[in-house]
């Protein structure tokens, strides 16, 4: 269990626990509709040491509640189901499929004297549904970016198949779920674009239009740098999940080599007197070995009508990262690799290099970062762009925050309330001390904004944002 910093009380410790998994499972009912047979719905279960009989049940258990939900309103069944102890999410993601976590809610271990056990108090109301909800349908689609549909693999292989794939995808995926960090951005699932200048985007367009035409076999490339998006060929639900594996599972796993400087694996070679600094996260470490394998993830896209299977293939040079998707049924070869190593490795380093330069002599433009009396995020439903300036740093397993818990809980609070009317609206919050928090929702945009000032009225609070938006969103959310 994750332990927060305990507090001092009354001169012994009290012990706050935060949010953690306590189960997650996959349920079909139509696989053992009748009795004594129960065991065959189930599809995956963790944690696996559970007994069986308490599996059936619990399985049993979010069926009925799903039933007797649906007697209310038939179209749109339970989504999560609130206890002292715990909170239950449900998620049918493709007909009779159904997906239940189980979160135990937060914690507070008050010590007694005279050695009586410890007082444990559950803190109900501090887990946002939609914040969780999302993390589940994530849990789905990143298991069908790598996968395919549970009907899918039913069709091809029976229930054998898809229960090998779901205890294989599930049991890594599950130690990646960090449920004491997850906020607002998990309901977002957003993209951080990178800034750039008009020239340079262009150089990048040509340079993704001529590998595509020397390489006929990319059916569609993505172009990153420092982590944010530039440039994607993809429809707007692959990318996002895609961007999501890159960003807090591939990326971070690659950054050692090149923190460590010399002793990295980049090679130098002199091509046309250019150094050359690229090379494949995915696939081949090193082209060089004469036992390199030459295998790459596949990935599924457009699962909804055409359901294509493509290799991923991630290149990288300096801060640049592609992503090239090349057709699954296509033999990737040592050739091939070397053939796109020795197009792309210089090309990508130029990019990379330029577009370095542009973003320095942009910020020395725009002047010095000064610690602003705000801190805000920012997304856009129509492009998935996304914008914080409250998250230091998000990867899979830590999400680093410049704000106090109890504040993130507020926005993730305002933004159900505009979950529930499709009308502009603003709310604005006075918060702990000296915490002003003002939530703005305008033609698919929303914006957060948290305000530390003390003594500020409303009046002021208001005129504060209304600068912000000027001058960070060229008056987006003031247009009469």
């Amino acid at each position: 269990h994750l332990l927060k910093s305990p507090r001092m009380a009354s001169g012994m410790q009290e012990k706050q626990y935060t949010p953690s998994l306590l189960s997650f499972f996959i349920y079909n009912p139509k696989f053992g509709p009748r009795e004594g047979e129960e065991e065959k719905k189930i599809l995956f279960y963790h944690p696996i040491e559970i007994e069986k009989n308490e599996k059936i049940r619990n399985v049993g258990l979010c069926e009925a509640i799903v039933q007797f939900t649906r007697t209310f309103c038939p179209t749109k069944p339970a989504k999560s189901l609130h206890t002292q102890k715990n909170r239950q999410f449900f998620h049918e993601p493709e007909e009779n499929y159904w997906m239940v976590m189980v979160v135990r809610n937060p914690m507070v271990e008050k010590p007694n004297k005279d050695g009586k056990p410890p007082t444990v108090e559950y803190q109900e109301e501090e887990i946002i549904d939609s914040v969780y909800g999302s993390v589940l349908q994530q849990c789905y689609s990143m298991y069908k970016l790598f996968n395919g549909t549970f009907s899918r693999a039913f069709e091809a292989g029976g229930v054998e198949l898809l229960i090998q794939k779901l205890e294989k995808f599930f049991y890594r995926y599950l130690q990646t779920l960090h449920l004491q960090s997850c906020d607002l951005l998990d309901v977002f699932g957003g993209i951080s674009f990178f800034p750039l200048d008009k020239m340079t985007y262009l150089k990048i367009q040509s340079f993704v239009n001529r590998v595509e035409e020397s390489l006929s076999l990319v059916k569609y490339t993505a172009f990153l740098y420092n982590d944010q998006l530039i440039w994607s060929g993809l429809e707007q639900d692959d990318m996002q999940i895609l961007y999501k594996y890159l960003t807090t599972s591939l990326f971070p796993r690659h950054t050692e080599p090149e923190l460590a400087g010399r002793d990295s694996p980049l090679r130098p070679e002199v091509a046309g007197n250019l150094l050359h600094y690229g090379r494949f996260l995915t696939g081949p470490a090193n082209l060089k070995d004469p036992d390199a394998k030459f295998r790459f993830p596949k990935i599924f896209v457009n699962t909804e009508d055409s359901y294509e299977e493509l290799h991923l293939i991630v290149y990288k040079a300096m801060s640049a990262a592609v992503c090239f998707m090349v057709n699954a049924a296509v033999d990737l070869s040592r050739e091939l690799c070397e053939q796109l190593d020795s197009l792309v490795g210089p090309q990508l380093t130029l990019l990379a290099s330029d577009i370095c330069e542009q973003y320095n002599i942009n910020r020395r433009i725009s002047g010095p970062e000064k610690e602003p009396q705000f801190k805000f995020i920012y997304f856009n439903h129509m492009n998935l762009a996304e914008k914080s300036t409250i998250h230091m740093r998000k990867t899979a397993s830590v999400s680093l925050t410049s704000v106090h818990p109890d504040l993130m809980k507020i926005l993730g609070d305002i933004n159900c309330d505009f979950a529930r009317v499709d009308e502009d609206e603003e709310i604005i919050v006075k918060a702990m001390t000296d915490y002003w928090v003002v939530g703005k929702k305008s033609d698919q945009r929303e914006l957060y904004v948290i305000l530390n000032q003390k003594n500020a009225n409303l009046i002021e609070v208001n005129e504060e944002v209304k600068r912000l938006c000027a001058t960070q969103f060229n008056n987006i959310f003031f247009l009469d």
